[in-house]
C-alpha cells in the first residue's frame, strides 16, 4: 500500500474528517481560534474535514508563547467553559492546561498496548514540578488499573528499594534513567530475583540501538513513544518494529517546513498536530520535530520517528533548551564577556556544560560559584561551569555534539 493510500485509510478508519469538522463546528466561540481563521481569511463554516485545515497557518511554539502574553493566561484559545484541573509550565514559558478527564492525554493507549494492567505496579520516573511529563504518565498508567508510584527524578537509592520491596512490574521515564536505574540496584547489591520490572515505556530522548539493546537485557518488553507537553501522546511502538502507530483521539500530520502543506508520501516535514478537544482548540499547532510517513506491515500508516527538529531548540535530558531561554538567565551575568552550552552524551546520559568567557579582572572561582545556582534555577537543567578563553565564532548560544549511535 503507497504513503498516500495508508494516509487517506487513517483519516477513514479513525473518522478524521468529522471529527475535525465537529471540532471546529463546536469551538466557533474560542476567540483565539476565531482569530487564527479571520487572519488566513478561512470560513470556519467550510471546513468539512481534515483538507480543508491546510489553508489555516502552522501555529509554532513561540506564536502560543506570544499570544499567552498578549492575552494570559492561556492565548484566548481556551473555552470559557473549559475544566482545568492543573496547570503546567515549559520553558518559554508556555502555560499548559491539563483538562479534566481520566486520560486527557491519551497515554493509556501506550501503557495498554504495553501490556501494563490491573497486575501491574508502575515506576514513574518523569518530573512532577512544574513539567506534565510526570503527571501525564500517572494519568495513562493509572488508566489501566495500575498502581503507580511517583519515583520522579532523582532519589535512585529509594527507586531502587522500591523496585525490590514492591515488586514493580513497570517503568516510564527517560531510556537512560533507566539504565542508570539497573546500575544503581546492581551496584546496590539487591536481589535479582526480586528484580521483576519486566515492562518499560520510554520517551523523551532517543532509543539508539545500542541503548534499546542493553535496556532488554533486563526489561525484555521496552516500548518508545512520541508526544509533547502541549498535546499528549502522538505515536508509539507497538513491537512490530516498524515505526510508530498514531494515537487515536488526535490529528497529526507531516507538513512542508516552509509551506505547512501536509505530506502525503515519505518526503520528510514538520509534525504538526490537532488536538480534537473543543475545550482546548489547539489547531495545526507545530511541534518543531521532524518525522516522515512509512507504511506498517499490516497496512497502516505510522512515523518514522522524530529525525530533527525544525527550530533552535534542543531536547536535553528529556526537557527543551531554547536560545530565548538561555538568554535571559546568562545575559546580564555579572562577570560573563561571553558564553555558551554545550550538550555532551556520555554512556548513554545526555551531559551539559556551560562555557564562560570572563571580563577582563573579573574573579573565575566566584565566577564559576555564582553561575552554577544561576544556571540551576533559571533553566532547571545542572550545567558544569567552564571558564575559557575564547568561544568558537559561529557555534551560537547552544552546540548539540551528541551522537545517537
Amino acid at each position: 500500500m503507497s504513503i498516500e493510500s495508508a494516509l487517506a485509510e487513517h483519516i477513514r478508519s479513525q473518522g478524521l474528517d468529522q471529527a475535525v469538522a465537529d471540532l471546529v463546528t463546536q469551538s466557533a466561540g474560542v476567540r483565539g481560534l476565531a482569530a487564527r481563521f479571520a487572519a488566513a481569511e478561512v470560513d470556519p463554516g467550510r471546513v468539512s474535514g481534515v483538507a480543508d485545515l491546510s489553508a489555516l497557518p502552522v501555529l509554532a511554539k513561540d506564536e502560543v508563547v506570544a499570544l499567552q502574553a498578549q492575552d494570559p493566561p492561556f492565548g484566548g484559545m481556551l473555552a470559557a467553559d473549559a475544566d482545568v484541573v492543573r496547570i503546567f509550565q515549559s520553558p518559554g514559558p508556555l502555560y499548559e492546561p491539563q483538562l479534566a478527564g481520566a486520560d486527557s492525554w491519551r497515554w493509556g493507549q501506550v501503557f495498554e498496548a504495553l501490556g501494563v494492567g490491573p497486575a501491574d505496579t508502575v515506576l514513574n520516573c518523569f518530573g512532577y514540578h512544574l513539567s506534565p511529563a510526570g503527571a501525564m504518565m500517572e494519568a495513562g498508567a493509572l488508566s489501566t488499573g495500575a498502581r503507580v508510584v511517583p519515583g520522579g527524578i532523582g532519589n535512585q537509592d529509594l527507586q531502587v528499594s522500591a523496585v525490590a520491596d514492591l515488586g514493580i512490574t513497570a517503568y516510564t521515564g527517560l531510556p537512560s534513567y533507566l539504565k542508570a536505574l539497573i546500575e544503581r540496584y546492581d551496584d546496590a547489591g539487591l536481589p535479582r530475583e526480586r528484580w521483576v520490572l519486566d515492562k518499560a515505556m520510554v520517551t523523551a530522548e532517543p532509543l539508539p540501538d545500542s541503548l534499546r539493546s542493553l535496556l532488554t537485557e533486563r526489561v525484555p518488553t521496552l516500548r518508545m513513544a512520541y508526544g509533547t507537553g502541549e498535546t499528549g501522546l502522538l505515536a508509539y511502538e507497538n513491537g512490530d518494529g516498524a515505526g510508530l502507530v498514531l494515537a487515536e483521539g488526535v490529528l497529526v500530520q507531516v507538513c512542508d517546513i516552509t509551506t505547512g502543506v501536509p505530506v502525503t508520501d515519505d518526503t520528510e516535514g514538520e509534525v504538526v498536530v490537532t488536538v480534537l478537544r473543543p475545550d482546548y482548540p489547539l489547531v495545526r499547532f507545530g511541534t518543531g520535530d521532524l518525522s516522515g510517513w512509512m507504511v506498517g506491515p499490516d497496512g497502516s500508516l505510522r512515523l518514522r520517528g522524530v529525525l530533527g527538529r525544525t527550530g533552535a531548540a534542543v531536547k536535553v535530558k528529556g526537557m527543551f533548551l531554547h536560545p530565548t531561554q538561555v538568554a535571559g538567565v546568562m545575559n546580564g551575568a555579572p562577570g560573563v564577556a561571553d558564553y555558551r552550552f554545550v550538550v555532551g552524551r556520555h554512556d548513554h546520559k545526555d551531559t551539559l556544560r556551560c562555557e564562560v568567557v570572563a571580563e577582563p579582572g573579573a574573579d573565575t572561582e566566584e565566577l564559576v560559584a555564582a553561575l552554577g545556582p544561576r544556571v540551576r534555577d533559571g533553566l532547571r537543567f545542572r550545567a558544569d561551569v567552564v571558564v575559557v578563553e575564547a568561544l568558537t565564532d559561529g557555534d551560537g548560544p547552544i552546540v548539540d555534539t551528541r551522537d545517537w549511535a
